[in-house]
């Protein structure tokens, strides 16, 4: 039943809360925050005739609405926030950043701890550092410290089977404390001094090395002297390279910029006076939006879907003034159980930073809306060059994945005329087919993403690519037959006999003859755009699947090798290849292995490979 408006707003309280609006089929299309409610759900429809072309639009789309009350507005706005992000309402500003930031990881279990690159949820044990913006500012900073301090990269299990330094050592990269190079002492102090250096907090690192010089100098023994010496000469440069502000404060700089009905959000990261890069957002649902009221939203979904860390900025400059700026900074600042500013009038060094800022993002602004009308074109070449009545806005590319048919994987990467949508990418471990037989993977894949799609409501493809040819085709042609999706066109793109880019066959799936197409035509340049997308992301997938299969050594699965006989094994032939080159009577050499043992050991091996 229609939602009577005049009777719905009259019932309203006066109370903060969170507004849905909803369409007919029950789905969520726009949520939001009020202060008041009545007043701010009225205005939707006191207003309707002078509110932008997208909000009459909405309004008349709107069936019902879901009304939530809240205690205060703080908790509102954190209710909203939590809706856009399970929901994504089809008219929010979206931003979309489906990767999680990476960290330095310390593994103070260990006796002699290392510095690691890491990603994902913080529950290994030990010590993180960050988040950064990028995976290039962590391994710059990694490689610093294994430069600087030597301290060591190598995985747990290595280090524990060394018997002599590695090319690390030879090349001043590491200490070898493996090998007992090092006292426990000397690499922790190593390891703190590192620990220092990543706070930002150099010059008392250069005040900890300079006592040790001078006492190393006047007891005569200069090597170590002139070692440390070095060692400070070298974090004095990478200090005067990196250093950008006075006050080594940490503040993040957010600035917006808009064009074409395209916006982009650029946010700059100042950690302890240390410019840790950028990273850009391209929100959705942002046509007609002002900077204030996109820069608002970027504020309100960054900060508070963010994982809480212990190193958050204690500013946030803006590029564009917006209202309620103090209660983002009660409700982030409560999350952060710090005290947070948001600033728009600033001057001096930090005017300068947000100038940049504001440059940095019109010129990524402008870059994707080069890249986006190249897209266009390429759409209109491809929809002429098969004939197609419709316009095409979204393509799915299909690729089996595989060595000898070991390790099969299926890859989906989903494109729009915005270019990769990668929130929508899947991969697909194959099983239960016959080893090789890429027929039955392409038809399982295709049956799996479609019957999930239909289930779950997802916009279908205006085309499906597939890398392969005809039996390919024919086999995701029927899958589709059977969901009922036999109107969507498929293009088959096979490898011509050279294997050379722009020497394919197009096959298309509604009179299965050869499509001809020029080397130079930008149809062809999305076609192999997409299908070399698809195929990157399919072998990812499969050596990820391999190295996990790697990773779980056979070893573990011969009954009587426990721990202590695995490491005998792996260190008495240096691995697990020479494992599997030994025979019978070399196995049976090693400590706490029988005849019995080895032959057992030798046929798991040969009998798997």
């Amino acid at each position: 039943m229609p939602l009577n408006i005049k009777n719905f707003v009259s019932s309203l309280t006066t109370r903060p809360g969170v507004y849905c609006m909803k369409n007919k089929d029950g789905k969520i299309i726009y949520t939001g925050k009020a202060k008041n409610l009545k007043k701010r759900v009225s205005s939707y429809f006191n207003r309707s005739q002078t509110a932008s072309i997208k909000t009459q639009v909405m309004v008349k789309q709107i069936d019902d609405i879901d009304i939530t009350v809240t205690q205060t507005e703080n908790e509102a706005l954190i209710l909203e926030n939590n809706i856009i992000k399970e929901f994504k309402p089809k008219y929010n500003i979206i931003f979309r950043d489906d990767k999680s930031y990476p960290y330095i990881h310390l593994t103070t279990m260990h006796q002699f701890p290392r510095f690691n690159y890491y990603r994902g949820s913080l529950k290994a044990k030990g010590k993180y550092f960050g988040p950064f913006p990028s995976p290039g500012s962590v391994k710059k900073t990694l490689n610093l410290i294994q430069k600087l301090f030597l301290i060591r990269n190598c995985e747990d299990n290595v280090f524990s089977n060394r018997s002599r330094a590695c090319l690390q050592y030879q090349i001043k990269r590491c200490s070898a404390p493996c090998v007992n190079y090092i006292s426990k002492e000397d690499y922790q102090s190593d390891v703190n001094n590192a620990v220092l250096f990543i706070e930002g907090k150099k010059e008392k690192v250069i005040k900890l090395l300079s006592e040790p010089m001078q006492e190393a100098a006047d007891t005569l023994d200069y090597e170590k002297a002139a070692k440390l010496r070095d060692q400070i000469r070298s974090i004095r440069e990478v200090q005067e390279k990196q250093f950008v502000g006075s006050d080594g404060d940490n503040f993040d700089i957010a600035a917006c910029a808009t064009k074409d009905n395209k916006a982009c959000i650029s946010v700059t990261f100042i950690r302890s006076g240390l410019n840790l890069g950028s990273r850009k957002f391209f929100p959705r649902n942002s046509e007609g939006q002002s900077e204030s009221s996109l820069i608002k939203a970027f504020i309100s979904q960054f900060y508070l879907s963010n994982v809480k860390v212990k190193k958050q900025p204690n500013e946030i400059l803006i590029s564009h003034d917006f209202d309620e700026k103090s209660l983002l900074e009660e409700v982030i600042g409560g999350k952060f159980s710090k005290k947070i500013k948001i600033k728009f009038n600033v001057r001096g060094e930090r005017a300068k930073w947000l100038q940049m800022a504001k440059e940095n993002a019109l010129f990524n602004l402008r870059q994707k809306l080069a890249v986006s009308e190249s897209l266009v074109r390429r759409y209109k070449a491809l929809q002429k060059l098969l004939n197609l009545d419709s316009e095409i806005e979204k393509i799915e590319c299909f690729d089996i994945s595989h060595i000898q048919g070991d390790a099969t994987v299926g890859s989906c990467v989903v494109f729009s005329k915005n270019g990769p949508i990668k929130e929508q990418y899947r991969k697909f471990n194959i099983a239960n087919i016959i080893k090789s037989d890429d027929y039955g993977a392409m038809a399982q894949v295709v049956r799996r993403r479609y019957t999930r799609q239909i289930k779950e409501d997802i916009g279908l493809p205006d085309l499906i690519l597939i890398d392969g040819g005809k039996g390919q085709i024919s086999v995701a042609q029927k899958e589709l037959l059977e969901l009922q999706l036999s109107h969507i066109p498929i293009l088959g793109v096979a490898k011509g006999p050279s294997r050379k880019a722009g020497m394919e066959k197009l096959i298309f799936s509604f009179d299965k003859k050869n499509l001809e197409c020029d080397s130079t035509s930008p149809a062809l340049h999305l076609i192999q755009q997409i299908r070399d997308e698809a195929h990157r992301f399919a072998i990812t997938a499969h050596r990820q699947k391999r190295k996990k299969k790697t990773n779980n050594s056979i070893l573990e699965d011969i009954e009587g090798i426990g721990n202590k006989r695995r490491q005998l094994l792996i260190k008495h032939f240096g691995g697990l290849q020479g494992v599997s080159k030994a025979g019978i009577n070399d196995l049976a050499k090693v400590s706490g292995i029988n005849k019995n043992l080895a032959k057992k050991i030798y046929e798991t091996i040969h009998d798997d490979t």
